[in-house]
């Protein structure tokens, strides 16, 4: 018996079925569709294989003493992270070397800016590394640390910079710092004691 026109053969079928459009699902696993889209998988995985872009940063700044050689001088940020939105993280008054600058002008100027206090660097109180993550990029900081004294200046917060500055007894600055690392640098200097002994 002839079968009936347009009944087809199966010849005539998986002719039909191979001209699907793209997008629908292959009938078979040996579907040139299939085999067509199989490479494009790989590459849409590559990204989560992808590493932050590391970025070095370096920033200089430390501890200035008053007149009186009592205090220490801290500047406060909000701590965002705090619902009540009063939580203030006190740490020492650093920033950025600018192009041209030693580590030790940008100190005495990010000092300046940052508090409105004008100071000599005595000596170094060393320099400290870290890693955090900001933007999508892994930054590694390394900031450079010295003991200043108060030579003048008005006690104001850099606008849109800093939230609070103060002077605070040299025996509570370790335990006002907010971060791990300066609260050693401080501990390690024991700066109050050497104060005494000048």
């Amino acid at each position: 018996m002839t079968p009936a026109p347009g009944a087809g053969s199966e010849g005539t079928k998986k002719k039909r079925r191979r001209k699907r459009p793209a997008h629908r699902a292959p009938l078979s696993n040996d579907s040139p569709a299939k085999d067509a889209q199989a490479p494009n998988k790989r590459p849409a995985k590559s990204p989560a294989k992808s590493y932050a872009k590391r970025v070095d940063e370096v920033s200089a700044g430390g501890l200035v003493i008053d007149h009186s050689g009592k205090n220490g001088l801290l500047i406060g940020r909000i701590d965002h992270k705090d619902a009540t939105g009063k939580r203030i993280l006190w740490s020492l008054p650093k920033g950025h070397i600018e192009e041209g600058e030693t580590p030790e002008q940008a100190a005495l100027r990010e000092v300046a800016e940052e508090t409105g206090i004008q100071s000599a660097i005595e000596r170094s109180l060393g320099v400290i590394d870290f890693w955090f993550m900001a933007g999508g990029k892994r930054i590694h900081k390394t900031v450079h640390h010295y003991l200043f004294r108060e030579t003048g200046g008005l006690l104001a917060p850099q606008e849109s910079e800093v939230d609070e500055v103060g002077w605070f007894p040299l025996a509570e600055i370790v335990d006002r710092l907010a971060y791990p690392d300066e609260k050693k640098l401080i501990a390690r200097t024991n700066a109050s004691a050497e104060v005494e002994a000048q």
